[in-house]
């Protein structure tokens, strides 16, 4: 049984069955052995590939866009935020597209929200010459309070939820809870039927 693995389940022996939500976010973000807080799952070395990392016209035209939008809002100072920057590769996509639309970069505070150490580390190098005012956050509690542009590429894809189904009884919360002797069983609430 992996690290993680054990301490979900000492969690849920602990406290009971626990949300879809918080067992995402325990397999995804848990400090020291989270799927995205221990590795770079992009690429051919890694797990799955996306657009911007196939080719850079996909964040060129993102770019475009987001400058067009920000001339036809009067051109204000302008906070440009990528929620889950995998490696930083659309955000720099995105910058070098727009370098020659006049004022552009002046208006922009870039932010990338990430809360891997991992990705945090390559970003910095992949826009290390990018743009003047980049800044990592790990979370959109501290973003900045002025016009935003979000750009999230891929990111709802891994973004925890709570799981719900509907029953004869009423709708339910769909649960993780560890049987004795098994792997995680998947059940709602007290009820030990599986969500399916």
């Amino acid at each position: 049984m992996s690290a993680l693995k054990k301490r979900i389940v000492d969690l849920i022996r602990q406290e009971g069955p626990i949300s879809v939500e918080r067992y995402m976010a325990l397999a995804l973000g848990d400090p020291q052995h989270g799927y995205y807080m221990t590795r770079d799952p992009l690429g051919a070395s890694g797990d799955f590939t996306t657009s911007p990392e196939i080719s850079q016209m996909f964040g060129e035209l993102i770019g475009l866009w987001c400058a067009d939008l920000w001339l036809r809002a009067g051109q204000p100072a302008l906070s440009l935020v990528e929620l889950g920057p995998g490696r930083g590769t659309l955000m720099s996509d995105v910058l070098r597209a727009t370098k020659a639309v006049t004022g552009f970069h002046d208006a922009l505070q870039v932010t990338l929200v990430e809360m891997s150490p991992v990705l945090s580390e390559i970003q910095k190098k992949t826009l290390i010459d990018a743009h003047p005012r980049i800044e990592w956050v790990p979370t959109i509690a501290a973003l900045p309070q002025k016009p935003t542009i979000f750009l999230a590429n891929e990111f709802f894809d891994a973004l925890p939820i709570r799981q719900f189904q509907k029953r004869n009884q009423g709708w339910h919360e769909c649960l993780i809870g560890a049987d004795d002797g098994a792997d995680e069983d998947v059940r709602t609430g007290r009820d030990r039927r599986r969500c399916s």
